[in-house]
Formats: structure tokens, sequence, C-alpha cells
């Protein structure tokens, strides 16, 4: 179940050229099963019509502090609010929060609000690093208003630069960060997925059948629980929201990628790194002459993971990942107990509907102290949060490692 279903998210939207984008912001959010209750601003009804918002958003829209059935609809939607997210927001809509100044319904709701709040700016490059909207921004941020920053692109009228409206997905991922209990906030998780290649010759290689998805589906929810993640991916995947993305093949390349990153309070290893590699692949291309068939020598690659398990600091947890095909609880112990680690996700990629390039996985969590705990089969989402719950406890858990916000 996504950690957005049942929750109340008060949409505002206001008058820019971005307000269309917050129809797939509305949509994105009654799929997760979230209840939407949208606030057009006047100027947002410039730009997008409240009937489509109506039809797609879970009520009616509302615009007006006098004209609803409610006496006092700000106290209403503030209150009842689990979220107030405003997508777009323009440069008036920051002056006029940051000065508590109320004159229209969605300013209203803002101020009459305990609830979190999430802020997304969209306007053109010059009004963005104006001085006034910079420092109105910074005074929001102290508050603890979530500010979800543009990003660079097409602007109105042909233009091109920062300030573009953030995707409807890494809002949507924003608010669900912003309604997380953050139990992984302040942590700095490095995360690797998918199979590396190893060359054979330049057009050649030997990888395996992993695709990632239990990877970018661990960032995700590690990005969502209040962590500062980094992702080392072989895989060309759309790369989840607010995740810093670092692009490698081999193991070799993978290896250099995370012992960069051993100061990380987390590193969980879900990547599929190949055991073996070609001995010096030539650096072309190995043809056919002949009707011979090549030989290809192979030699260990390092198992980089044996010195992570192994040279942690105290403060660190070191997780692994077990693809087995048999006598998979067994041999997921042997790798835990021989690399050193805080736990391992034993996976067998043999059963139905789980590992390799499925959406779904099951597994099983081994605990350093020879405890375990099924996962059983669901969303690889639900996995990752299920492996999170695990990191959480051991780290609670040992004395060694900094209390947990």
């Amino acid at each position: 179940m996504s950690a957005l279903a049942g929750k109340r998210i008060v949409l505002g939207v206001t008058g820019g050229i971005a307000a269309y984008k917050a129809i797939e912001v509305s949509r994105r959010l009654v799929d997760a099963g979230a209840h939407v209750a949208p606030i057009m601003s006047e100027g947002a009804e410039k730009f997008v019509g409240r009937v489509t918002l109506d039809a797609l958003a879970s009520e009616k829209v509302q615009t007006s502090l006098w004209d609803e059935t409610s006496p006092i609809p700000h106290t209403r939607l503030g209150q009842t609010a689990d979220c107030v997210v405003v997508a777009p927001a323009t440069a008036r809509l920051l002056a006029d929060f940051r000065m508590a100044r109320s004159d229209d319904l969605l300013t209203a709701t803002l101020i009459a609000t305990r609830a979190p709040v999430v802020i997304c700016p969209a306007m053109h490059t010059e009004m963005w690093e104006n001085a006034g909207v910079q420092d109105n921004i910074a005074v929001l941020r102290e508050r603890g208003i979530h500010i979800v920053d543009p990003e660079p692109g097409r602007l109105a009228g042909g233009d091109v630069g920062f300030g573009r409206l953030a995707a409807p997905r890494t809002i949507v991922a924003n608010i669900e960060r912003a309604l997380s209990d953050a139990d992984l906030a302040g942590l700095r998780i490095v995360i690797t997925a998918g199979g590396t290649r190893e060359a054979i010759d330049p057009v050649r290689v030997i990888s395996n059948r992993s695709t990632g998805k239990q990877g970018y589906a661990l960032a995700e929810a590690a990005f969502a629980r209040g962590a500062d993640v980094t992702l080392i991916t072989t895989v060309d995947r759309e790369p989840p929201p607010g995740v810093e993305i670092v692009d490698v093949e081999s193991a070799a390349e993978m290896q250099e990628a995370v012992m960069a990153r051993t100061d990380a309070d987390v590193v969980i290893m879900a990547a599929a790194v190949a055991d073996f590699r070609p001995i010096d692949p030539p650096d072309h291309k190995i043809k056919k002459t002949g009707g011979a068939v090549p030989e290809i020598h192979l030699e260990k690659t390092h198992d980089f993971l044996v010195d992570l398990g192994h040279g942690k600091a105290t403060s660190q947890t070191i997780v692994g990942f077990a693809a087995e095909t048999e006598n998979v609880l067994d041999n997921a112990r042997g790798k835990l107990e021989r690399k050193n680690l805080d736990l391992i996700v034993a996976n067998d990629v043999s059963a139905p509907d789980t590992g390799f390039a499925h959406d779904t996985n099951a597994v099983t969590i081994v605990f350093a102290d020879g405890s375990s705990e099924a996962v059983p089969l669901g969303p690889k989402r639900v996995i990752a949060d299920a492996i999170f719950d695990a990191v959480v406890r051991v780290r609670k858990n040992s004395p060694s490692t900094p209390e947990l916000t």
C-alpha cells in the first residue's frame, strides 16, 4: 500500500503557465490512494479550467473565502489536511506566505494549517534568481516549509532556463517525503543497482539478468523516508526523484564508485556484481574467422563487499543481497558471516514472480545474530520498505550508531 493512501492532501494551484501540471499531480495522488481537495486561485483559472480538476480530484475545486458551503472554508481545509501542497507556486504566493498575508482562500488555508506544507515554485529564470524571491525561499525553508526546487528547461515564450516547475513525479515523491516519519533523516545511504557488464571485446559483454528494479525501489524508499541517497547503477532507467545517480558499467567501476563513498552511514549492495570477467579483452571486435570458436579465459572479480564488511566503521550498517537458486538461507548466512555484514537479503530468484525483471519480490532478511524475517511476495517498493525497517531496527539496537531522528 502506498504511503499516501488515506492521506488528505490540499492541492493549491496558482496563476502560472505551469498550472496544467497540477492536473497530473492530482491524478498521481489520487491513484496512490490520497484524497485530494483542490484550491484554485483567481489567476489559476486563467490557465486551466476548474472542471478538469473537479473531474480528477477527490472533491470539487474551491476558490473563494465567501462563496463556499462552509462559512470558514480555510479553517476546515487547514485543520483536516495531512499536507498542503502548492504547485505551481508563483513569486506572489511566496511573498504572501512569508508575510502571512491572506487575501484569498489558498493563502488563508496555508496560514490556518499545522500540517506539513510543500511549496513548488515555478517562474521565469530572472524572477527565480531575484534577490527578494530567494530571500523568501530561504525564510520559508528556515520555518520548515518543504521547497521543491524548480528545474531547468523550456519556459513560457520559448525561453530556456531555470525555473520550470518540477516534474509531477518529483512533486509527489516530495509530498511522500514530507508525510513520512523521516526515520532515515540525516543518514547518507549508498545503494547499488543492476547487473555489471564485463567486456569480452568492444561489442560483446558477459552480464546477468538483473534489471535494477529492486535497487531503484530501495532508492525511492530511502528518499521518501528522509535519507540523502546516492544510487550507483548500471541500468538506464528513469532516476528516482531526489536521488544522486552515479552511472557505472563494470564490476571494477562499481567498486571504485562504492569505495569512494565508504563514509556513508548505510551501504546496500543490491546490484548483481559479476563474479568473473574475461582476462585482457582485446580492443577490437573478435571476428568469426575461418569458423573457429574463440576461447574466453576468465578471472575472478574482486569481492569488494568483503572489504566493506571487514573495514566498516562501528557506526556503519552494511547490507548484502544473496540471489540464490538452492540452499537459499544457508548460502545467505554463509555470505553474511564471511563478509561481516549487518544483514543480508536472501532472494530465491528461481521462485515464481520473484527476483530479476519482476515488479514483485519475496525475500528473507537474515540478521547477524542468526535471526531471520520472511517478507512475503509483494511489490518491490514494499520489499524495500521492509528492508529499511530492518536497517532502522539494527541501528537502534547498536550502541555505536547515532540515534535516529
